[in-house]
């Protein structure tokens, strides 16, 4: 099988070592595995700021959707009320979810180029008294576009609201200070800013609201409150974990702590992002996003002309060896490129020469 640099928002190239850590073989009861749990807890905690008297970490099986479908269906009673912002796929997929587990909620949809606005959610609150729960993606990877979380904190905290962020494709390459901005539940997932494989999502949870959501799980599996108890017992997860990807994530953690943490990561994933955002607009590709908005982590880009063929240029760069991502809006034509996981700064000028030579303004090899 052919090796490629992803450039996707998860699953993404991780390091060789990170990939060796795959080729052993673990038992889920052994204290050496159970320890490594706890570790990862710990150094998720670290990550987030977040002191473990007042916070813990809970790994649920599944990919990013598990974790966020596990807070939403053992965290909020039938009698509770969800507001959801959106302005992407990933915020409407919460919509979904709360529609299927049959919870109260609201939408605030906004374009998918723009960010929610401080008075119309301020206005939401204050004509419904009843919500009581506020969830929105961090970083809506639908596009690219960078979601406030300074402003949905101070409005949660203001008016005395449970806040959910979906930090899937922000945490570990974006500093957060999970207490300081009172966030009540941040969910996300190995296989993304931490370099990680897909397996497992994870979220950093108020002990003291997680304490009070015994018994109201919608389901056995993903049932937070449960899993949080049996890890806290002694490391062990309640069904059976994805032993391979679980050590896999430790070792990527760790190789985020030698790079320089969190601060060291975006500095890289924005640099990427920035040469990469620089260099395709030389070209007449431009990104969806505007620049105050955008995050370091992928980017939307619009087709440059009609006759533009993203299957064509998706082969011919995978030919080359990158692997890209297609659009997911609607009412335009876009693909997007991620610039996270184990891609530095000269994978993205070779990215751009490649593009170069298919939109004909290099020497096609």
């Amino acid at each position: 099988m052919n090796s490629y640099k992803l450039l996707t928002p998860g699953p993404l190239t991780t390091t060789r070592t990170v990939k060796e850590e795959m080729l052993l073989d673990r038992c889920t009861w052994d204290d050496e595995y159970k320890s490594m749990t706890q570790q990862i807890r710990s150094q998720l905690l670290n990550i987030a700021r977040a002191n473990p008297v007042e916070y813990t970490t809970v790994l649920m099986q599944g990919s990013g959707t598990f974790a966020v479908e596990s807070v939403l269906t053992s965290t909020i009673r039938n009698e509770d009320k969800l507001l959801i912002i959106t302005n992407g796929a990933y915020g409407e997929r919460i919509v979904q979810i709360a529609d299927c587990i049959g919870l109260k909620h609201t939408e605030y949809r906004v374009s998918f180029d723009e960010q929610p606005n401080e008075s119309d959610i301020r206005s939401i609150l204050e004509k419904d008294p009843s919500i009581s729960h506020i969830a929105m993606v961090h970083c809506e990877t639908t596009t690219g576009i960078l979601n406030p979380l300074d402003m949905i904190s101070k409005l949660s905290i203001a008016y005395r609201k449970t806040l959910i962020i979906d930090a899937m494709s922000s945490f570990g390459g974006i500093e957060i200070d999970v207490p300081s901005l009172g966030i009540d539940y941040l969910i996300s997932s190995a296989n993304k800013c931490i370099q990680g494989v897909p397996g497992f999502g994870f979220i950093i949870a108020n002990k003291e609201k997680l304490t009070a959501c015994e018994g109201i799980a919608r389901s056995l599996s993903l049932d937070l409150y449960d899993q949080w108890q049996g890890m806290d017992k002694d490391g062990k997860w309640r069904f059976t974990s994805p032993t391979h990807v679980v050590a896999a994530f430790s070792k990527a953690l760790d190789e985020l702590e030698q790079e320089g943490g969190v601060a060291a990561r975006f500095i890289r994933y924005r640099d990427n992002n920035a040469l990469l955002r620089e260099r395709l607009a030389q070209l007449g590709i431009h990104a969806y996003i505007a620049p105050d908005k955008q995050s370091p982590i992928i980017t939307t880009f619009l087709f440059p002309s009609e006759s533009f063929s993203f299957p064509h240029f998706y082969a011919y760069t995978k030919a080359r060896g990158f692997v890209i991502y297609p659009g997911k809006l609607t009412e335009m034509d876009t693909f997007r490129i991620g610039n996270i996981g184990d891609i530095d700064h000269k994978d993205i000028e070779q990215l751009c020469e490649i593009i170069e030579e298919y939109m004909g303004v290099g020497v096609i090899a």
